[in-house]
């Protein structure tokens, strides 16, 4: 059975993004782009948020006529296309480049999608997280935390109950300081 996993990236001191969703901060280099290029090729699909997609959209799909980008860019803009998406929104009635809009979380449709085959299902964006968090939908949890200390922002971890009980599954430092964590859900 396929599994959600939530990745994200945060500032050491626990902000998905900064003031006016300033992402500008994230430490992405050479060696961290392929090793994410890497772990989204195995991936089966891609959930996001509005948010999350809108801006997605807006680099992804041209990225190949952008001379400024990197070839791990340019290859995840490969990924990106081709992958499945799923866009949780309310007010998206439909989207291109090989996505399904859902409008609603419903546990019984996660569990459907988690049954059928393919790899795990890659879950990104701080309101979709809460609210799979809150339906207890996340098994694992891939948190790159960057060494940046932005204090203030919007916290990753926003549900009114914040306690998870995790596994720590393994960990991976990276050159420029990010360290990538993995755990599963603490469950039973």
């Amino acid at each position: 059975m396929r599994k959600i996993m939530l990745m994200s990236s945060v500032s050491l001191d626990g902000f998905f993004e900064g003031l006016y969703r300033d992402i500008g901060w994230h430490q992405v280099n050479e060696e961290l782009s392929g090793y994410l290029n890497q772990e989204f090729r195995t991936v089966g699909a891609f959930m996001f948020g509005r948010v999350t997609y809108e801006l997605m959209a807006d680099v992804w799909p041209t990225a190949h006529r952008n001379p400024d980008l990197s070839v791990s860019q340019i290859e995840f803009a490969s990924i990106w296309l081709d992958m499945p998406k799923f866009l949780f929104s309310r007010t998206v009635t439909q989207a291109g480049w090989n996505t399904t809009v859902m409008h609603d979380v419903v546990p019984e449709q996660i569990a459907e999608l988690k049954a059928q085959p393919g790899g795990d299902i890659v879950l990104s964006g701080a309101n979709l997280a809460a609210t799979f968090m809150r339906q207890d939908l996340i098994d694992e949890f891939q948190i790159l935390v960057h060494p940046v200390v932005l204090g203030q922002g919007r916290r990753l971890f926003e549900v009114p109950d914040p306690r998870l009980n995790l596994n720590l599954e393994g960990a991976r430092t990276f050159s420029n300081g990010v360290v990538s964590l993995r755990y599963s859900a603490g469950r039973g």
